[in-house]
C-alpha cells in the first residue's frame, strides 16, 4: 500500500492494488444504494402491477430495510470474529439470488420475500465492506479519499438508480430494474475473492450470543412495530406488543452489553461524543433525506402527473452536483474538520428541504429539481463527515462495531423515515397538502438536529 511519511508534501496516493480493492467494495455499496432508488421511482407502477395500494407501497422498501436495519450489528461482528471477506461473499450471494427471485415475483407476498432476502444480504454487505475499507486504507489522508470516493459512489449509485429506474420502467417494466441488480452481482462476485484480503480481529474472543440475539430482536420489534404504526396508527395489540417487546429486548441487550466480557457494542464506546452526536446526524440525513425522494417521486407522478421517465430526469442532476460535492467535501473537511461539516452540511441539508415547500399543485418541478439537487450535495457532505466522525480514533479490533453502528444507523434511519413520514403525505384524501406537511417537518427536524450534534460534539470536544 502506498503512504506517505510525515515530511511528504505529495498528496496521498492510492496504489494500484488499492484502486481494485476499493472498486470492489465501493461497486457493492453502489449496488445496495442502486437498489434502494432504482425501485423508489418505479413504486406507483409495481403497486398497480402487483396490487398494492398507495398505503402498502412503504413495504417495498421496508421490507428490506428492516432485516438490514435489525441484522448489521450481529452481521458486523460476525465479520469481526470469523471473516469480513468470508461474510462479505456470502452476502452478494445472497444478495443476487433474492433480486432474482424479486424479478421474478408473481404476488406481493413472493416480491416482498425477495425485498427481505436482499436486505439479508445487504446486512452482511455492507458492515463488512465498511470494515474492510477502513482496516485497508489506515487512518489520515488515505482513509479520508477512501471514504470521500465510496460516499461520492453510494449518492451517485442512488442517483443513477433514480435515472435507470425511470428509464427502465417506462420502456422494460419495473421488473427489469430488480433483474439488473442481479445482473451486477454477477459483475461483481467474480472479482472478489482475489482481490480482496481476509479480515477479522487478531484474538477472536467468543461471540456475544445473548447480546446478538437480544439486539437483533429488539430491533427487528421496534421496526416493525413503527412502520405498522405509521400505516394503521398505535391500536393494533400486534403493533403495542411489539414496541413493548422491542423496548424490553433492547434494555436486556444494555444489561447483556454491560456484563459481557466480549460485547458486541461497547457501551463506553456508545459514550463517546463522536459516535454518539456522528450517529445522531447520519440518522437524521439519512431518513429525513430519503423521505424526501419517497414524497417528491409521488409528488411528481401523482400531483404534477409526470412519468417515471421524467420523474428521473428531474432528479437525475443529483449525479452530477454529487460529484461535485464528492470532490469538495474532503476538502472542506480538510480545512474545517469533520465535525463543523456535518453541522454545516446538516444545516444546508434542512434549509433546500424548507425551500422545496414552494412548489405548487401545478408546477414545480424546476424547484424540485435545483433544491433536491442542492440538497443532495449537503447529504453527501453530511454522510461522508460523519462517518468520519464515527470512526476517526477507533483501532482497528474495534473498527467493525464501529462501522456496524455507522451502517445500523443509516438502514434503521431508511426503515423510519419513509414509514413514518411518508404516511403523513398519503394518509389523507390531499396527497398535495400532505407533501407540504411532510416536507416542513423533514426540515425542522434536520434544522433542530444540526443545532443539537453543533453543540452536542463542541462541547464533547
Amino acid at each position: 500500500m502506498t503512504t506517505l511519511t510525515p515530511s511528504s508534501p505529495a498528496p496521498p496516493v492510492l496504489g494500484r492494488r488499492d484502486r481494485l480493492v476499493l472498486f470492489v467494495l465501493c461497486a457493492a455499496q453502489f449496488m445496495v444504494a442502486l437498489d434502494f432508488s432504482v425501485l423508489n421511482v418505479a413504486l406507483p407502477v409495481l403497486g398497480a402491477d402487483l396490487g398494492l395500494d398507495r398505503s402498502a407501497l412503504q413495504w417495498a422498501v421496508t421490507a428490506f430495510a428492516l432485516p438490514s436495519g435489525g441484522f448489521l450489528l450481529l452481521f458486523g461482528r460476525i465479520g469481526d470474529l470469523y471473516g469480513r471477506k468470508r461474510l462479505f461473499l456470502a452476502g452478494l450471494a445472497v444478495f443476487g439470488a433474492a433480486s432474482l427471485l424479486a424479478t421474478l415475483a408473481w404476488n406481493p407476498a413472493v416480491f416482498l420475500t425477495g425485498r427481505a432476502l436482499q436486505g439479508l444480504g445487504a446486512a452482511a454487505i455492507v458492515p463488512t465492506a465498511m470494515s474492510l475499507l477502513t482496516t485497508t486504507f489506515p487512518e489520515g489522508p488515505l482513509r479520508d479519499r477512501a471514504l470521500g470516493i465510496s460516499g461520492t459512489l453510494l449518492s451517485l449509485g442512488f442517483t443513477v438508480g433514480m435515472v435507470l429506474g425511470g428509464v427502465m420502467t417506462d420502456t422494460l417494466g419495473w421488473r427489469s430494474t430488480m433483474g439488473l441488480l442481479a445482473v451486477f452481482t454477477l459483475i461483481v462476485l467474480p472479482l472478489a475473492p482475489g482481490l480482496l484480503p481476509e479480515s477479522r480481529t487478531p484474538d477472536r474472543p467468543r461471540l456475544d450470543v445473548p447480546g446478538a440475539v437480544s439486539v437483533t430482536g429488539g430491533l427487528l420489534a421496534l421496526i416493525y412495530a413503527l412502520t405498522t404504526a405509521a400505516e394503521r396508527g398505535f391500536g393494533g395489540a400486534d403493533v403495542r406488543t411489539a414496541l413493548v417487546a422491542g423496548v424490553l429486548l433492547l434494555a436486556v441487550f444494555v444489561r447483556v452489553e454491560s456484563r459481557h466480557p466480549a460485547p458486541l457494542v461497547s457501551l463506553p464506546m456508545l459514550r463517546r461524543g463522536t459516535i454518539a452526536f456522528g450517529n445522531l446526524g447520519g440518522l437524521v440525513t439519512f431518513s429525513m433525506m430519503s423521505t424526501v425522494i419517497f414524497v417528491l417521486t409521488l409528488y411528481l407522478q401523482e400531483t404534477l402527473g409526470l412519468s417515471a421517465f421524467a420523474t428521473g430526469l428531474v432528479f437525475g442532476a443529483q449525479g452530477v452536483l454529487s460529484v461535485v460535492a464528492g470532490t469538495f467535501a474532503p476538502r472542506l473537511i480538510g480545512r474545517i474538520g469533520a465535525r463543523r461539516t456535518l453541522v454545516v452540511s446538516l444545516a444546508g441539508q434542512g434549509l433546500l428541504t424548507a425551500a422545496l415547500l414552494g412548489v405548487s399543485e401545478s408546477s414545480g418541478a424546476i424547484l424540485a429539481t435545483v433544491a433536491v439537487s442542492l440538497a443532495s450535495m449537503c447529504h453527501l457532505g453530511a454522510i461522508i463527515s460523519y462517518g468520519l466522525t464515527v470512526t476517526s480514533g477507533v483501532p482497528d479490533e474495534e473498527q467493525g462495531l464501529a462501522t456496524g453502528l455507522v451502517t445500523t444507523t443509516q438502514q434503521v434511519a431508511l426503515t423510519i423515515g419513509i414509514p413514518l413520514l411518508g404516511a403523513l403525505a398519503t394518509a389523507g384524501g390531499d396527497l398535495y397538502g400532505g407533501v407540504r406537511t411532510v416536507l416542513a417537518l423533514d426540515a425542522a427536524i434536520v434544522l433542530g438536529t444540526a443545532l443539537l450534534v453543533g453543540l452536542g460534539l463542541r462541547r464533547r470536544a
